[in-house]
């Protein structure tokens, strides 16, 4: 079944790197291969002026070697400008679209929607449906298998920014609003071993999620903080940062898992509980709680 499985991923991605033209040197007929291209575009797709090389790395997971031929290329064309915004910081670098890498971009969006097109005019309308809603698929799919989980210091600019984008959602959610100064504290040794954990999931270098795991006294343990970004929201990132808690937990020795949630979070509630948690009476103070929840690690 394994051996199957490869095969359908290797013929899928022959299939695909043909029918887009990625093994053609002049992709679109503009000259340059897909690699220069798709790095082209990527440049103002945020909407801003300037765009780190760092970041560009971490978006299209290239190596550096790779990445700045590229950009070289694209300079020697006219099409980009690479410059240190800060003159005493060498290592940070921006590359900029020129007017002429502008009106090229903009060329290269209409023949990227003529070639999509194509793929999709061949096709009747049921079947083209299909291959959209399949398209979606794959690619909601293979994106989830880019995030990458690690355990984070709860102190860094990352955690502290998921933490705090965790309650400004809360604020928002929440019938009566969020006061982080209310709420059960949980500080950052708390979060840090041998006191606990946090996770943090990241998407091409991005921060998109997060979660904690505070761990007790009687072989327990509590999830706490568990927040994922607006724009990876349907990619499981919430399912697999609770499952990879689970297995910390019972790394460290822990044989029960607590939780509590607001009743707002309806979303968290139904991934608890198809999750096998169940909901127990309360075991805590926490003003902002509705609803308590517990699992066994023990199987």
């Amino acid at each position: 079944m394994q051996r199957e499985a490869v095969e359908v991923v290797r013929r899928f991605n022959r299939v695909v790197t043909q029918r887009v033209g990625a093994l053609d040197e002049e992709y679109l007929a503009r000259g340059r291969p897909l690699g220069a291209s798709r790095l082209l575009w990527e440049l103002g797709v945020d909407g801003t002026d300037g765009t780190e090389v760092r970041t560009l790395r971490q978006r299209l997971d290239l190596d550096s070697g790779y990445l700045s031929r590229l950009l070289r290329r694209l300079e020697s064309e006219q099409l980009v400008t690479v410059e240190a915004p800060d003159p005493g910081d060498g290592r940070r670098r921006e590359v900029r679209l020129t007017d002429a890498g502008r009106a090229e971009r903009a060329l290269l969006d209409e023949r990227s929607d003529a070639l999509a097109w194509s793929v999709l005019d061949a096709l009747d309308g049921p079947r083209r449906d299909t291959l959209v809603a399949a398209m979606s698929t794959v690619v909601r799919l293979l994106t989830a298998g880019l995030v990458h989980v690690v355990v984070e210091d709860p102190t860094s600019p990352d955690a502290t920014m998921c933490l705090h984008s965790y309650f400004a959602e809360l604020d928002g959610r929440f019938d009566t609003g969020f006061d982080p100064t209310l709420t059960l504290p949980v500080e950052a040794e708390e979060m840090a071993p041998p006191h606990g954990l946090l996770l943090l999931a990241r998407l091409h270098g991005e921060a998109v999620g997060c979660g904690a795991l505070k761990l007790k006294d009687d072989g327990l343990a509590e999830i706490k903080r568990v927040w994922v970004s607006p724009v990876t929201r349907g990619l499981g990132v919430g399912r697999r940062l609770v499952r990879e808690l689970e297995e910390h937990a019972a790394a460290r020795g822990a044989t029960t898992l607590r939780l509590d949630t607001n009743r707002t979070l309806t979303e968290a509630i139904a991934l608890y509980r198809s999750e096998g948690y169940e909901e127990v009476p309360r075991f805590n103070e926490e003003p902002y709680a509705d609803h308590w929840f517990e699992k066994s690690l023990v199987r």
